[in-house]
């Protein structure tokens, strides 16, 4: 199965929430204050939220009144351009110019972290760079035996400490021992107890001036994995982690049947941070960059209006 056809099945559930918007646009329906309200319902059944639905809305509105719409299909059609447009933002690869290129991984346990580190691990090996990873999590031993397995498959080595070790010392010892080796890539885990604990969100803040110490500069990326099945709470726990560690990405797992997908626009919205890899299991290779004319390929495309027949 092509990966497009993985994708598209991995998103049944956000495929029929999509599919409830572009009925809304039925053939020859007018554009009355009733299929803006339905509209706005739909968009945050769909969990794309109170803020972006807003924000979409309005720009349809807007467009309709300088367009003179007088028919719903042209506003869903517009609605299409428009989510690929809010998926679309600049610095979607990953950054490894500096050596080492330092990529710092944060999120709530749970959500795919470590797997996601050992992913991309095995991805940059198979590039031919020389990776270090480095069990920042020390506070959960089953992060580190988990990490070191992925180590062990994909040729990276591996920097850990004690079990309730201070993870800012073992990532000074990681980033040191990856320049002492001539690494091209270092992949530190973190910690991910609950996102609303004060003392994470520190910890990972003296983490962050540890490497700029350390690198002179702030880490190439500041991934944060989060469960697409979260919805809102995904958006939430984006923000928290923006604010103490200052994201460049953002990766998406368990894009299962159960994921709405709003919550991806959303979340890019909110943060102006782009989405730069998906993943849709659990093997070595499930986890991919992310290309939003993709996503709105698998989203979108049915058998009554296939991408590229536009309304």
């Amino acid at each position: 199965m092509s990966w497009l056809s993985r994708l598209r099945t991995s998103l049944g559930k956000a495929r029929e929430a999509f599919s409830a918007i572009s009925r809304l646009g039925g053939p020859g329906r007018p554009m009355t204050p009733d299929f803006w309200d339905e509209l706005e319902e739909t968009l945050i059944l769909a969990d794309f939220g109170v803020p972006t639905t807003a924000k979409i809305l309005n720009g349809l509105q807007t467009v309709a009144k300088q367009e003179a719409w007088t028919t719903a299909d042209r506003a869903v059609a517009r609605f299409r351009t428009d989510v690929e447009r809010f998926l679309t933002l600049p610095g979607a690869g990953l950054r490894l110019d500096a050596k080492p290129a330092v990529m710092l991984v944060v999120g709530v346990n749970g959500s795919g972290k470590t797997t996601t580190i050992g992913k991309l691990a095995a991805r940059l090996r198979s590039e031919g760079k020389r990776v270090v990873l480095v069990a920042g999590d020390t506070f959960r031993a089953a992060a580190a035996e988990q990490l070191a397995i992925w180590a062990e498959r994909s040729g990276s080595s591996l920097i850990r400490g004690t079990e309730g070790a201070d993870p800012a010392s073992v990532v000074f010892d990681g980033v040191r021992a990856a320049k002492a080796r001539e690494a091209d890539v270092v992949l530190i885990d973190t910690a991910g107890r609950l996102q609303t604990k004060t003392n994470l969100m520190e910890e990972l803040k003296k983490i962050r001036r540890v490497i700029e110490r350390e690198i002179d500069q702030p880490p190439a990326e500041t991934l944060l994995v989060v469960d697409g099945t979260n919805g809102q709470n995904a958006i939430s726990q984006a923000k928290l982690f923006n604010d103490a560690t200052q994201l460049t990405g953002i990766v998406i797992t368990k894009l299962d049947s159960t994921a709405k997908g709003g919550v991806l626009v959303a979340i890019v919205d909110e943060l102006e941070v782009p989405i730069k890899f998906i993943g849709l299991g659990e093997g070595r290779d499930d986890l991919r960059a992310f290309v939003p004319s993709d996503f709105i390929e698998a989203i979108f495309e049915d058998e009554c209006h296939p991408l590229g027949t536009r309304p």
